[in-house]
C-alpha cells in the first residue's frame, strides 16, 4: 500500500497523460461537466480528487473532480480511476 505522495501523483499523472490521455480527456467530459474538451491532462491527484487542464474552444481551463470516496492508497487509485473510466464511457454512449 503506497500512500498518494507528491511524487506518487508525480508518478500517475505522467502514466496517465502518456499512456491513458483518452481516458483522462473523457474524465473531464463526464465528471468535470466539461463535454465540449478537445483535450486534457492530469495535473494532480490526492485521496480527495484529481485536478485536470482542459483545452475547451482554445481556452485553457482547470477543473476539480472530487472523487466518491478518499482514496487509501495508489492501489484505490488504480480501481477507481478503471472504475470512474467504465462510468464516462456508459455517460459518453
Amino acid at each position: 500500500m503506497t500512500a498518494i505522495t507528491t511524487e506518487v501523483s508525480s508518478r500517475i499523472c505522467q502514466h496517465m497523460n502518456e499512456d491513458h490521455s483518452d481516458a483522462v480527456l473523457l474524465y473531464a467530459q463526464a465528471f468535470g461537466g466539461l463535454k465540449e474538451a478537445t483535450a486534457a491532462q492530469m495535473q494532480a491527484i490526492d485521496p480527495e480528487g484529481m485536478d485536470i487542464t482542459t483545452l475547451v474552444n482554445g481556452e485553457t481551463k482547470l477543473v476539480r473532480i472530487i472523487f466518491d470516496h478518499v482514496l487509501k492508497d495508489s492501489e484505490d487509485a488504480h480501481h477507481t480511476l478503471i472504475a470512474m473510466l467504465k462510468e464516462a464511457r456508459v455517460k459518453a454512449e
